[in-house]
């Protein structure tokens, strides 16, 4: 989550802050492992009332506005709301039985996640695929130091998840901090890519210092008149109003015969339809600029069920030639039109442009980690690349970073972009990923502060109707009884 954060404040934003983001980051550090050694001993000294409290309220409130969202980001915030809401009340118990429930919970999660992680690591075998099957590892260890009574007999297990989140976020923001300076230091003629992600191509610090790009950033910051612009909207863009377009094509939407749906599989993964076809779904990006994103195999390729496991696996082997669609039109004729579509205001068209120059350089298709939606994904980062800490040019100061820190959205496309990044990205996962990062690009009216809203509004048509009933009963009683008179 820190990393996505930052990415989306853009390193120009880091880089003014990035002395308090050391700090900040450094005190995250020894808070998590002091309050991790706290633990050890069984007698705890940090407010796990207090904790709770805030967890139970923050589960209370997420599960208020679950219902705001779309697809599986609906999902997403229920299991958050009910995971804080359960955890709080496990941890005011403050008894064995309690504590030894919150333990087999926090084991259960960090072994499934460090499983799901090996097996995938270990199947699709991505460039990375040793150092995540590292971190699966230490993640299983974990599993088993909760699992286990030794040293506390699960009293402590609150306060070792709080130091450990702590300690991995300081961790986190440190490095994240010390890359940043080493970003200002980097010379103009320097070509290495020094980005806060691997998976952004394109350095946006070497774009900036390009004199077309800031050209092409000046003229389209003219044309937004961002003195003008609002800072928030209430819903997403008009018809006519110029926004990046993400197109994705779902599986069972895609698929050529009436497909049999399977829960969860066929919306992020794959669908079979009744010919025992597999269709992967499709996504493609466009740009108001004429920028059009969507890589296609340029031959096709066996995806049979008995083939399917083989060339799941992201190795040169596995890599065809790929083909860049031209524009939506032709491709939505030859083939059909995008299932659902996601737009978003506040882009960046000069990065989107520096990230697409050089990745149609190389055309090669993977179906695991150069694919459609990695493709789209990627682009995606690229283009919002700094457009929360510099809204339309202007910068936000740490009202950004508030409001980032407390938008669920940012909790959502965390989790998103965890799980594709250590598996592959999927057109239900780049869709899903577009809808949250759509919420945090283009800032909405806070979803607390909206169903308030809603409730007031609704609160006060029910008085005034009250009202109007009470003076329409009042008006029948005064006529009868001038009527009663008149007799």
């Amino acid at each position: 989550m820190i990393q996505l954060v930052l990415f989306l404040l853009g390193v120009d934003y880091l880089r003014r802050r990035s002395l308090t983001l050391a700090v900040v980051g450094g005190i995250w550090l020894v808070i998590g492992v002091s309050v991790f050694i706290d633990a050890l001993d069984g007698v705890l000294y940090f407010p796990i009332h207090v904790f709770a409290w805030l967890l139970l309220i923050e589960g209370i409130a997420t599960l208020a506005i679950a219902r705001i969202g779309v697809g599986g980001q609906r999902t997403l915030r229920y299991v958050k709301g009910g995971a804080f809401m359960l955890a709080a009340l496990l941890i005011m118990l403050g008894n064995h039985h309690g504590n030894f429930v919150l333990s087999m919970i926090f084991g259960t999660l960090f072994l499934a996640d460090g499983l799901l992680q090996s097996v995938s690591a270990v199947v699709v075998r991505y460039s990375r695929w040793r150092i995540v099957l590292a971190l699966a590892i230490v993640e299983i260890l974990l599993a088993v130091f909760f699992f286990e009574p030794y040293p506390t007999h699960y009293v402590g297990t609150a306060p070792y998840a709080i130091g450990l989140g702590l300690a991995f976020g300081g961790w986190n923001m440190l490095w994240i901090a010390f890359r940043v300076r080493r970003m200002e230091s980097l010379p103009p003629e320097n070509e290495k890519a020094l980005t806060l992600s691997d998976d952004v191509i394109a350095d946006p610090t070497l774009a900036e210092k390009s004199a077309a790009t800031k050209a092409a950033a000046a003229a389209a910051l003219t044309s937004l008149t961002e003195a003008d612009s609002p800072f928030e909207w209430d819903g997403p863009p008009a018809a006519d109003e110029k926004a990046l377009t993400v197109h994705v094509w779902t599986p069972v939407g895609s698929a050529r015969a009436q497909a049999n749906r399977r829960l969860i599989v066929d919306r992020y993964i794959a669908a079979v339809d009744a010919n025992g076809v597999i269709s992967t779904g499709h996504a493609a990006l466009e740009s108001p600029e004429g920028i059009y994103i969507s890589l296609y195999p340029g031959v096709e390729i066996d995806r049979a069920p008995d083939e399917f496991g083989r060339i799941l696996r992201a190795t040169r082997e596995n890599n065809v030639p790929g083909t860049f669609q031209p524009d939506y039109a032709t491709e939505s004729k030859a083939w059909c039109e995008s299932t659902t579509r996601v737009r978003i205001r506040n882009y960046r068209p000069d990065r989107l442009k520096v990230f697409w120059d050089k990745y149609q350089q190389d055309q090669t298709y993977n179906l695991t980690y150069r694919n459609c939606s990695s493709t789209v994904s990627k682009a995606l980062e690229a283009a919002l690349e700094g457009t929360v800490g510099t809204f339309h040019g202007r910068d936000t100061g740490w009202r950004a970073f508030l409001r980032l820190i407390v938008t669920p959205e940012l909790w959502v496309a965390a989790q998103i972009r965890k799980r594709a990044a250590t598996m592959a990205w999927t057109p239900g996962l780049t869709l899903d990923y577009a809808r949250a990062l759509s919420m945090l690009a283009d800032p909405r009216p806070f979803g607390y502060l909206k169903m308030a809203r809603l409730a007031v509004r609704k609160m006060l048509r029910s008085r005034r109707e009250w009202r109007q009933e009470a003076s329409d009963a009042a008006d029948a009683r005064a006529g009868r009884m001038d009527g009663s008179g008149a007799s």
